[in-house]
């Protein structure tokens, strides 16, 4: 009696097991999703991804892992080459008056000589540039603005670069007195800007064909 006791309540305590175990199958969440505390493991970096850092000492890279290309800038002393191999030409100025073509003729000599450049007379056949300025004014009330127009061309006559601008002229004689006149309104320093301005850029122009 007491015998087929025990093994009554072995045979039940075997039955309890067995339904804790299916049941924790269905309802514990870490069989079903990875526990909250779990760590988890981050996707490996693609192989571009990993490219794109350069070794200690080593060649940059893009995010694609090839080379990075740079454009090599024109330096100092490749600019200064260029400037000191040319001969500037400069052709007589069409349509501003004696008076302002003057100074502005004076000033654009002056300033290539500071940036290096040699300039070459009206009939030196080793002239590289020839330089031709077109000028007109535009008034406005007492207000005169100087358009101009500059054509670069090599020796035989072909254009190479134009340089065109305007500034406008502080007075000097109270404004332009008539549409004959507006020239008289154009100080000297205004065409000696536009001179400083033209050689600048026409020197920024020679030294990034030096590149």
């Amino acid at each position: 009696m007491r015998r087929s006791h025990v093994t009554t309540v072995s045979l039940l305590v075997a039955l309890a097991l067995g339904a804790c175990t299916n049941a924790k199958d269905v309802l514990e969440p870490s069989a079903i999703t990875p526990p909250a505390t779990s760590t988890q493991t981050l996707p490996a970096t693609s192989g571009n991804t990993a490219a794109a850092v350069a070794a200690p000492g080593g060649p940059a890279t893009t995010a694609a892992g090839a080379p990075a290309t740079t454009t090599t800038p024109v330096t100092s002393a490749q600019s200064a080459a260029a400037l000191a191999k040319t001969r500037l030409q400069i052709a007589p100025i069409v349509g501003a008056s004696v008076e302002a073509a003057t100074p502005l003729t004076a000033e654009l000599q002056t300033r290539a000589r500071q940036r290096g450049i040699t300039l070459a007379g009206s009939a030196d056949q080793t002239a590289t540039h020839v330089l031709k300025g077109y000028f007109s004014t535009m008034s406005e009330g007492t207000d005169t603005t100087v358009i101009y127009v500059w054509d670069v061309y090599d020796p035989a006559g072909n254009r190479l670069h134009r340089i065109n601008g305007q500034q406008k002229a502080p007075s000097v004689s109270g404004g332009a007195s008539g549409a004959g006149d507006s020239w008289k309104g154009v100080s000297p320093a205004t065409m000696q800007a536009i001179a400083d301005q033209t050689i600048d850029q026409f020197a920024a122009w020679l030294g990034g064909k030096a590149g």
